[in-house]
């Protein structure tokens, strides 16, 4: 077993995964509304803005907290950007399964390394 065939097979597996295809389906519906895809930029900037600070210094900005959750409610009443987001978590959620699963094998190769333990 080739471990680059399977990749790629793990690639082909999530293109043809209903939750990707749900997603690319809803980011062509949203595709050319400019003030749409402006706003959903913005709302995705400040919760990686937020996440960012938050690894960062430890501790949860309760004010970027809050925009970010108004914008969500605004964006929520559009069907449109309701969907998007609706299909986006579904996919994220898909993604971080398959590297939840990855992750496995990574830490079983790097876990003793790190911490100084070695592994029998």
């Amino acid at each position: 077993m080739n471990v680059y065939d399977e990749a790629h097979k793990l690639t082909q597996a999530i293109r043809e995964s209903e939750e990707y295809k749900q997603y690319q389906a809803a980011k062509e519906k949203i595709k050319g509304n400019t003030q749409l895809e402006q706003t959903l930029k913005d709302f995705k900037a400040k919760q990686i803005s937020a996440q960012a600070k938050q690894m960062m210094e430890g501790q949860l900005d309760q004010e970027a907290m809050t925009q970010i959750q108004q914008l969500s409610m605004v964006l929520m009443q559009d069907p449109l950007a309701a969907e998007y987001l609706q299909c986006e978590i579904r996919f994220s959620m898909m993604i971080n399964d398959v590297y939840q699963i990855l992750s496995e094998v990574i830490d079983l190769g790097m876990g003793g390394a790190l911490s100084g333990q070695q592994n029998d």
